[in-house]
């Protein structure tokens, strides 16, 4: 029997709701911080530089050092000589040519036309490096391929920071537009708290005999049609939580959806951006610049292919140990200098090549002008939207604090039957009328300071 009351206790225990947990104020640092960090439009571009800096570092793979080995030997035949050599080579990084050096061992007797394959004893060692006199000196397709690479590194960062400056720009529009439904929200639930308060007041007039029946019903009416406007209110804020989760993320990048009782008191203060003594190089511009200088290393690459080609070679080699079947002759050290030249004819390849990176050139230094333009004028227009925006805020909440007041005084007005029904219902709509306009106006100035935020680039005020 105990045991039996004890497990109805504990059923009736677990089936009582638990108590909220108080949440806290949730700010828009906070969401911008979150969505910095687990936005996926912003993680897909990190992936993009990722990836950028991964074929960066395939580029730089042209000046690894090489390691050859090449062995032959005979098995049959009159001759039965055999060979090894092994050769580790680099290509220079501010020169076409390159530095190698190598050991080559030979046992056995070689035909004459094979007779610089025999080496003494122990072998020979060489150095040697071939150097571009001409073409390929200043630039070859080695060095222009991994300075596109290390170009499309930047570029892939830059758009990233694009990337990310667009999401700021959206997370601070969906908190602010969450911000505003939650006060648009509190305005509406405080205009139906007052009809509620004037139904018991006028219930109890009306038994007194001091007011007549029909002002209950008329109230009646006020009360539906300010719960109409609570409920449409409460869905726009439901519509404005659930965008705001896409960012407001925890940890694992799960998308969460913020409660009322997270609302801020008031809108949230952006402060102007900083004047700058400059035009704003924003990423969007910095990636044409980016761009202008890749087709500045294609044009260069190309020139370069108009060039004949002049190499000088230089090479030291040493046999050492004891004299081998190739006689005396290979004890000595020896030194090799040469050079090698080569000239292009029609070369229309590298002409069409050169005609089309000036035209690139050209079109995206005119590009370049026009984002320059489009950013000053941008700044501009807000700018002045800024300044109408804030005139506005300051006369509409200058209309807010008279209709307040109006609204008080018909009240005042309205207990001591001095007003009608008709005439303090009036007055307190035009008041939540005109709190809500001097909301809006509120709004749309800090709209306009984030827009500024976004093209200015503030990575501050962004959260970046």
């Amino acid at each position: 029997m105990i045991r039996l009351l004890l497990g109805c206790c504990a059923a009736m225990l677990a089936a009582l709701p638990l108590p909220a947990v108080a949440q806290s104020v949730l700010t828009m640092e906070q969401v911008l911080r979150s969505s910095a960090r687990n936005a996926p439009q912003i993680i897909e571009a990190m992936a993009k530089q990722r990836q950028a800096e991964g074929k960066a570092l395939s580029a730089e793979g042209a000046f690894d050092v090489v390691f050859d080995v090449d062995a032959q030997a005979r098995p049959f035949g009159y001759y039965d000589g055999s060979v090894v050599e092994a050769k580790a080579s680099r290509a220079l990084d501010n020169n076409g040519g390159g530095l190698y050096a190598g050991y080559r061992l030979s046992r056995g007797k070689f035909p004459v036309y094979e007779d610089k394959a025999y080496t003494n004893q122990l072998g020979e060692f060489k150095v040697g490096a071939v150097f571009a006199l001409l073409r390929d000196r200043v630039t070859d397709e080695r060095r222009t391929k991994l300075r596109l690479a290390d170009q499309d590194v930047d570029i892939a960062r830059l758009e990233r920071e694009m990337v990310a400056i667009g999401v700021q720009r959206r997370a601070m529009s969906a908190y602010q537009g969450w911000a505003v439904a939650g006060l648009r929200l509190k305005a509406y639930r405080e205009l139906l708290a007052l009809s509620e308060k004037r139904r018991a007041q006028l219930a109890r007039q009306v038994q007194l005999g001091a007011r007549p029946q029909i002002l209950i019903t008329e109230n009646d009416q006020n009360l539906a049609r300010r719960r109409s406007l609570v409920a449409q209110a409460e869905q726009k804020l439901a519509e404005a939580a659930n965008a705001l989760s896409f960012f407001w993320r925890d940890e694992a990048g799960t998308p969460l959806v913020p409660v009322a009782e997270q609302l801020p008191e008031a809108l949230p203060v952006l402060a102007d951006a900083a004047a700058r003594a400059g035009p704003v190089v924003r990423p969007d511009l910095k990636t044409v610049l980016v761009r202008i200088d890749q087709s500045l290393a294609r044009l260069t690459l190309a020139q370069n292919d108009l060039k004949p080609r002049l190499d000088a070679r230089a090479e030291l080699g040493k046999d050492v140990g004891a004299i081998g079947l190739g006689g005396p002759s290979r004890t000595p050290a020896e030194a090799v200098v040469g050079v090698k030249l080569s000239v292009p004819l029609e070369r229309r390849a590298a002409r069409g090549r050169i005609a089309e990176a000036q035209a690139e050139i050209d079109g995206l230094r005119t590009r370049r002008r026009m984002i320059e333009e489009q950013i000053a004028i941008e700044i501009k227009g807000i700018a002045i939207g800024i300044d109408g925006a804030d005139r506005v805020a300051d006369l509409a909440a200058q209309e807010a604090e008279l209709a307040g007041k109006m609204a008080a005084a018909e009240q005042r007005r309205f207990d001591m039957g001095a007003s009608d029904f008709f005439l303090i219902n009036q007055r307190e709509e035009s008041a939540t009328d005109a709190r809500l306009r001097a909301l809006d106006a509120r709004y749309q100035a800090l709209v306009a300071r984030a827009d500024l935020a976004a093209a200015t680039a503030d990575r501050a005020l962004l959260g970046l």
